[in-house]
């Protein structure tokens, strides 16, 4: 029977780093021909990064990208390699798979399946694939797609009908909670159906908002994965495969094939059960926005960041997340305590920064506040005082931070969860500034499992005091000022907002889940009427099914409400 030596190259490639990406696909390339592999697969538009965006309209871009495809080519003296760059055909633009052997480019596949849905736009840079080759590789026929056409049923069909015994799937596929399960369940299921060994491979690191878990497999053609990928790790993967010999061009089945995408799972009827929170692979989750932060600061050339460390539970998060993927030396925290703040704040923050090694500073903002007050008092009118002289607070210390970043050339982390963002509960040019929002497609309840979770890693115990996990969440911008003041308690209000937001439920729906209907009209409300503030706000590591941002995208000027009458 046929034997082949498959690898897998998990890279961490940046868009619009041609030479460097070029050079981890030849050092895999290298890696792959030294352990004696015969094919290597390297994942989706490897030589542009992924996604590469507007980038594609520029010409001297694409022709760029088609001349490293070819140097790549070179390097494949004795191993056939796969990856992914842009081809062109008199104009037009194809997300593409270059098949090399022998030091040249020996075919091109054109992706045929092209997502335009969520976070993706493909469809507004490429044109639609048709053809698709065998490739015989060490005695075993080899056919190749790109990600997306894996999800669909007719690719690989057509492929196996054409004698192919192995898939070489190329991937840019983004992390998102239980996406990978339904990864797993797919590819298990597109090959037992096919009788057909697949190879997934996928792409790791942030970009922008995304953050790509690699993860990358080999399924056997029952179904059984036989390897597994780290989860956001760089690395190269060697499996060796026997497989049945194979007829080439065998008439395809006479079963109905459905056109259908596969959906990631989504419950039929609502049900009040907190299903996405209830079932996150912690580690993993935590590891996407130590990642993802890590990347998009690196990759946007910073060595250091700062934050406002308020003593809160939210905060504390985030230098934690920081910390973890930078390194502490590279981390400030920066207390600001005003007339409103308690002395445990201040103090809960002083240790936190002790406890993780980072850099700590403590500067009162009560004068700062006063001298503002005392410009701004004579315009006011002897109005009273309301949310203004709040946001005031809020904006000073955004101006604090702001200054530390001109200076120190640090980038600005903001520390605001999902919850807040997706209600309002923040305030625009305040706590809302930021080059980077690391939570802030995290809602309250899982800050808190998350918080929890890294206090119990053996190397990080109990290093966020038990008071920032324990006391009420509150902005302290007003005496005895509590979240709940203004909102649902977070236990209610999250399952709120992950079936709305996420799952675009009714507020019909909603009430007959059991929710309140006064609270549900409330929430729905908010929500709607903030889209203005979270189209300002930083982007931050998308992590959930549905994050603010490219994910979820509604008009500001929007006259639209559902009614919340029977």
């Amino acid at each position: 029977m046929p034997h082949l030596r498959l690898a897998i190259a998990q890279i961490n490639p940046t868009v619009g780093d041609l030479a460097g990406n070029t050079r981890k696909i030849v050092a895999a390339i290298r890696n792959a021909q030294e352990q004696n592999a015969h094919i290597v697969a390297i994942p989706e538009l490897a030589i542009t990064g992924y996604p590469p965006e507007d980038l594609v309209y520029k010409p001297h871009f694409i022709a760029e990208n088609i001349a490293y495809a070819h140097k790549i080519a070179t390097e494949t003296t004795s191993i056939t390699a796969v990856y992914g760059f842009i081809d062109s055909d008199q104009g037009i633009l194809f997300n593409a798979a270059a098949i090399a052997s022998e030091g040249k480019i020996v075919d091109i596949y054109h992706k045929q399946q092209l997502p335009n849905y969520g976070v993706f736009d493909e469809a507004r840079y490429f044109s639609t694939g048709t053809g698709s080759g065998i490739y015989i590789i060490n005695g075993v026929s080899v056919a190749v797609n790109i990600c997306e056409d894996i999800w669909y049923p007719e690719p690989i069909a057509k492929q196996k009908s054409q004698g192919a015994q192995l898939i070489i799937n190329i991937n840019g596929s983004p992390y998102s909670a239980h996406k990978h399960e339904f990864r797993k369940q797919l590819l298990s299921k597109r090959a037992a159906e096919n009788d057909i060994t697949i190879c997934y491979a996928n792409l790791v690191g942030g970009q922008d908002e995304l953050v790509f878990d690699g993860r990358s497999m080999i399924i056997d053609n029952q179904g059984d994965i036989l390897k597994e990928g780290p989860a956001f790790e760089e690395d190269l993967m060697i499996v060796d495969l026997t497989l049945q010999p194979s007829s080439p061009h065998k008439p395809a089945t006479s079963h109905t094939i459905s056109s259908t995408r596969e959906q990631l799972p989504s419950p039929s009827s609502l049900h009040t059960q907190n299903y996405l929170q209830d079932s996150y692979d912690l580690a993993v989750f935590y590891k996407a926005l130590v990642v993802g932060t890590r990347d998009y600061v690196e990759k946007t050339g910073f060595n250091q960041v700062t934050l406002g460390l308020s003593g809160g539970i939210d905060s504390a998060l985030v230098a934690c997340i920081a910390k973890d993927a930078l390194g502490c030396d590279s981390v400030t925290a920066i207390a600001m305590p005003s007339m409103h703040s308690s002395p445990d704040s201040a103090e809960d923050a002083r240790l936190l920064s002790s406890n993780l090694g980072i850099n700590f500073l403590l500067i009162p903002i009560t004068a700062l506040y006063q001298t503002s007050m005392s410009v701004l008092t004579p315009y006011f009118e002897d109005r009273p005082i309301d949310i203004t002289e709040e946001n005031l607070q809020a904006r000073i210390r955004s101006n604090i931070l702001m200054a530390f970043s001109n200076k120190f050339n640090r980038m600005v982390l903001a520390t605001g969860n999902k919850s807040e963002l997706a209600t309002g509960y923040t305030t625009l040019y305040g706590d809302l500034s930021g080059g980077f929002a690391v939570i802030k497609d995290v809602p309250k309840t899982l800050v808190y499992k998350l918080a929890e979770w890294r206090n119990h890693q053996e190397n990080s115990f109990n290093q966020i005091p038990e008071r920032i996990i324990t006391k009420a969440p509150t902005a302290e911008l007003r005496p005895n000022q509590m979240d709940q003041d203004s909102l649902p308690s977070y236990d209610i209000l999250d399952p709120i907002l992950e079936y709305y937001v996420e799952q675009d439920a009714s507020i019909a729906q909603l009430v007959a889940m059991g929710f309140d209907k006064e609270t549900v009209g409330f929430v729905t409300r908010l929500v709607d009427r903030n889209e203005y503030k979270r189209r300002q706000a930083p982007l931050g590591v998308k992590v959930t099914n549905r994050a603010f941002g490219k994910d979820r995208r509604f008009p500001l000027v929007n006259s639209y409400s559902e009614p919340t009458s029977d």
